[in-house]
């Protein structure tokens, strides 16, 4: 039954992973969106791990009651099993930091997680809703191939994923072994495509699908990067939200140990926990942002590792999140450019060229294997279409600045979250500390008489 919330409603599908989770703290905080549910899937580690890791993330942030996690697929549509990579997220999918809690509430298992998302979806306002993936397309695919009445019903479809290459952007897609490459599994293609090619194919070719479709490419995510400057504002907040701890030195004392920390180049193993257990200790961060900051540099770590790309690692997965702001309103919409800023306008004015649409191909030919061996399996082909005609929405740039900020506020709210709900646990605590201690007295009060 459609409600009247006027909150963009969202059914997130995710394989967490360090960038996923934050595209989960953005849809869960975000004053304009309405999480749906979460379904899970293969790709940054296996289904199990990206399964535990969103229950975590979940109860990390204080959402575990209220947004559900239901299971989706393991493998490819059509292909066997993939080995789930380590070089980037580690063995577990979230490998850097200690301070993830136990999953309070775990995910859904009686209901098959594209049934769950059809019923939640169908049941918004025709024309509203919209599916977000950061991870394989596989559960998005099989959403719309068993219920394609749903395409008419949804707002829109954002994916992360693939990759354009040939100047798309400026942005910096990194080389291995001193091969520069456009994807980042293969020297041709993004991980998310590569892992069901079949999927995004689907996709990209459904009429009526695909002209709702978003596609936020690693030319896009490569150009917000997770810089000093953004790991100390997640760590700290703004200079003018920062806390207000009593601190015994200088300014500039102060300012130097901040950057350290966000620098993140402490050489023994644990120390940058250890420093920032100090800082949570102090009152000067909180655990949630304290474990936010080691996620992010253990990912700073293996992109410069593998990639080559030291200034920061790019955060991927909450950029399709942002992308469905488009249109809500000034007051929360996150600005993406799809426009050329190059080309000429109609009029030869500044604001006036032609949004892009694309058709968009993927080459399926080629298993996993002949893929890392260079064969083109996983590669997007996106052909600029005609002005005025429908077709896949590529954006390629957005308000950097603007995003962070709005990541930050969404970091703010769950804090405030946690900080109610412990001190809510606290003073029931005391109340059954109370009630015990009366019980007791009550106790002593018979057996005198």
């Amino acid at each position: 039954m459609a409600t009247d919330d006027a909150r963009v409603p969202v059914w997130l599908d995710c394989d967490p992973g360090h960038d996923d989770t934050f595209a989960i703290l953005l849809a869960a905080y975000h004053p304009a969106l309405r999480i749906l549910g979460i379904s899970t899937v293969f790709g940054n580690a296996a289904l199990e791990k990206t399964t535990q890791n969103a229950t975590s993330i979940l109860t990390a942030i204080n959402k575990s009651h209220s947004i559900p996690v239901y299971v989706g697929a393991s493998h490819a549509l059509h292909r066997p099993p993939m080995h789930a990579p380590t070089d980037i997220h580690g063995e577990s999918g979230l490998d850097g930091t200690n301070l993830l809690p136990e999953p309070t509430v775990p995910a859904i298992t009686s209901i098959p997680a594209i049934d769950a998302a059809y019923a939640a979806l169908k049941a918004c306002k025709p024309n509203t809703a919209w599916v977000v993936a950061t991870g394989a397309f596989t559960n998005v695919a099989a959403l719309f191939i068993k219920y394609p009445d749903l395409i008419s019903h949804i707002k829109g479809v954002s994916l992360m994923g693939g990759a354009i290459g040939g100047g798309f952007t400026n942005a910096v897609l990194g080389s291995v072994d001193g091969v520069p490459r456009i994807g980042n599994w293969t020297q041709f293609a993004e991980f998310n495509v590569l892992a069901d090619p079949e999927a995004a194919e689907f996709i990209f070719s459904r009429e009526g699908l695909k002209e709702k479709t978003t596609l936020v490419p690693l030319d896009v995510t490569h150009l917000v990067l997770t810089t000093r400057e953004v790991r100390e504002l997640l760590l700290y907040g703004p200079p003018d939200r920062r806390a207000a701890a009593e601190i015994d030195e200088g300014e500039e004392e102060e300012k130097k140990r901040k950057e350290q920390l966000a620098e993140g180049n402490e050489k023994e193993e644990g120390e940058l926990a250890r420093k920032l257990e100090e800082e949570v200790k102090q009152g000067r961060t909180t655990k949630l942002r304290a474990m936010l900051v080691e996620l992010l540099m253990f990912f700073a770590k293996t992109y410069s590792d593998v990639f080559g790309i030291t200034a920061g690692p790019p955060l991927h997965d909450p950029l399709a999140v942002a992308a469905i702001l488009t249109g809500v309103g000034e007051q929360h919409e996150i600005p993406f450019s799809d426009v050329d800023p190059t080309a000429e306008g109609v009029a030869g004015a500044e604001g006036t060229q032609q949004r892009e649409r694309y058709k968009v191909e993927i080459i399926t030919e080629g298993t996993y294997e002949e893929a890392r061996d260079g064969a083109r399996t996983g590669q997007v082909i996106a052909a600029l279409l005609p002005p005025g005609e429908e077709g896949v929405r590529i954006p390629r740039s957005l308000d950097i600045n603007l995003f962070w900020r709005v990541l930050e506020e969404c970091v703010a709210r769950a804090d405030e979250a946690n900080a109610a709900a412990a001190a809510a646990e606290r003073e029931t605590e005391k109340g059954g500390e109370a009630a015990a201690g009366k019980k007791a007295r009550q106790g002593c009060l018979r057996t005198t008489v």
